[in-house]
């Protein structure tokens, strides 16, 4: 997955829960229906997905060869 397809980046891997979960629906507030949010974490977000999912969201999600997960979200056509 590269960074080129989102409009938006949160680096959350230094940051402890619940902030990345914060920032992150705070920030999809914030964007466009043809905008992407790429979130990057140490460990898949479980609970994350399910909320994304209750709101109106879709996510693709990828470990890199460090270990991280990337996840890039955007909001579901009306």
């Amino acid at each position: 997955m590269t960074r080129a397809k989102a409009d938006k980046v949160i680096d959350a891997r230094g940051l402890e829960p619940p902030e990345p979960f914060v920032l992150t629906m705070e920030a999809l507030d914030s964007i466009g229906p043809d905008e992407k949010l790429l979130l990057i974490l140490m460990r898949e977000p479980h609970p994350l997905y399910r909320a994304l999912k209750i709101n109106g969201f879709s996510h693709q999600a990828e470990r890199t060869v460090d270990g991280e997960v990337e996840i890039l979200i955007w909001r579901n056509p009306q």
